[in-house]
């Protein structure tokens, strides 16, 4: 039994819930809260695990991995059926240049912890156009790099749409205009439909809160 810390609302946590799902691998959701005043991630039982304090976090057996990257690789080099990446270059490549895209010059610029810090320490609510501007010009790049089919690169789905679909939950999340992105915006409504991406979304989790 694989068990995944998460947060229902965390997009890290959220792709790895997909690719979980997509797999079909059984897993326990154990709920750990980042919400202000409760922090669970912050306390001593936590930290133990996990020193970087940071969902998700995955446990199979003795493995123990942080980071939503490094646990994905995880799932593809060890649970191989249903793989999420294609088996050939340079397709292999540029699903994964696509997902750093999001995982590395995207959402760590609008990580909660990055705001907050923003916020606190300057005076500024980035929640706005800083938010806005991060978001724009990563899916600007990653609207060109997207295919015409119903995922990001063609008829099967990969790492790719595991991590399009959070960041653009989080997008709308924020009320950022998604006008100039339509064919993110129409793989993101397709995959939201199966089954894999709908049971692994935030309104769906054990500790969503609404």
């Amino acid at each position: 039994m694989l068990n995944l810390y998460s947060y229902w609302r965390s997009s890290a946590s959220y792709r790895v819930r997909i690719a979980l799902n997509l797999k079909e691998l059984e897993h326990e959701i154990v709920p750990v809260s980042l919400a202000p005043g409760v922090a669970e991630h912050r306390g001593d039982a936590y930290r133990a695990k996990n020193p970087q304090m940071l969902v998700p976090y995955l446990e199979d057996g003795n493995v123990r991995i942080g980071q939503s990257m490094a646990i994905l690789e995880y799932l593809e080099e060890n649970y191989p059926d249903f793989p999420l990446l294609p088996a050939n270059e340079p397709q292999r490549s540029r699903v994964r240049e696509f997902c750093q895209m999001i995982a590395c010059d995207i959402h760590p610029l609008n990580n909660l912890r990055v705001l907050h810090y923003i916020k606190t320490e300057f005076g500024v609510d980035p929640a706005g156009d800083w938010y806005r501007h991060w978001i724009q010009e990563g899916f600007s790049a990653a609207e060109q790099l997207a295919g015409d089919g119903d995922f990001v690169f063609g008829d099967n789905v990969s790492l790719a749409d595991a991590l399009l679909v959070p960041q653009v939950y989080n997008a709308r999340r924020f009320k950022v205009p998604l006008d100039d992105f339509p064919k993110l915006v129409a793989i993101t409504e397709y995959c939201k439909e199966l089954p894999a991406f709908r049971d692994a979304a935030p309104e769906h989790q054990p500790d969503a809160t609404h």
